[in-house]
């Protein structure tokens, strides 16, 4: 599951000036934090569904070489947040996996050895790509005291032309990676996300292509595979 379950926020003539100069920069930097987070409180209540195409980088510090995957999301939120959505995600390539999410159980099927890993989701709780998926459903409560104040927040525009805000989120506690970055656009998607571990690898995931609140059928999130796919419980 690692590779599958393959964010974070905010120093003159005299010394005065510098103060006030200084209290107005954390004032506006904490007006536009408060925003963004308002802005995603929005978008987490008026989502229903969400399909989007989805693009996985994962670069590796020591080697200097970027894997790419692509696929295609399916999401549909849950009352008890990420451990009880509905979740399809079917990567096309550069191989064919496909993973799918309903009522706290997984499936993880892999055609090129016909096999299943079949499982419940509390198994990968705690796992720190979570945390991202997660970040999808926190509330602005819920990620000041996962991830204390926001960081490095501005304005940024995409390579497609997608204009969002960014924001740096840091663990408080102990944790394996040392910060999370968001994309968040103007209807409070978490459009981009970017996980930068302790060895300074790095996992970038990008939504394109999304399409909310269309009806979904909840079949797509049970694989009916063959009697002759060997199931593997994880």
């Amino acid at each position: 599951m690692k590779r599958i379950f393959s964010l974070s926020l905010v120093a003159g003539l005299t010394l005065v000036v510098v103060s006030v100069a200084s209290v107005a920069i954390v004032n506006a930097q904490a007006g536009m934090v408060s925003s963004i987070l308002n802005r995603m409180t929005r978008g987490q209540q008026s989502l229903k569904t969400l399909r989007a195409n989805i693009v996985m980088e994962k670069y590796n510090s020591q080697i200097r070489e970027k894997d790419t995957y692509q696929g295609i999301i399916l999401y549909i939120p849950g009352p008890g947040g990420s451990r009880t959505a509905f979740l399809r995600l079917e990567w096309t390539s550069p191989q064919h996996e496909t993973l799918a999410v309903a009522k706290g159980n997984y499936q993880l099927y892999r055609p090129r050895t016909h096999t299943v890993i079949e499982g419940n989701t509390r198994s990968v709780a705690g796992n720190k790509n979570s945390d991202v998926l997660e970040l999808m459903t926190m509330s602005a409560t819920q990620l000041r005291t996962r991830f204390g104040e926001a960081e490095d927040v501005r304005e940024e525009t995409l390579g497609d032309g997608v204009w969002t805000q960014h924001l740096k989120v840091t663990p408080k506690g102990a944790a394996s990676y040392k910060y999370i970055e968001l994309w968040v656009d103007k209807e409070g998607m978490p459009v981009q996300t970017k996980m930068v571990e302790k060895n300074d690898d790095a996992t970038t995931v990008r939504l394109m292509n999304i399409e909310k609140n269309q009806k979904i059928p909840l079949d797509q999130f049970k694989l009916n595979l063959d009697s002759n796919v060997k199931r593997v419980k994880g």
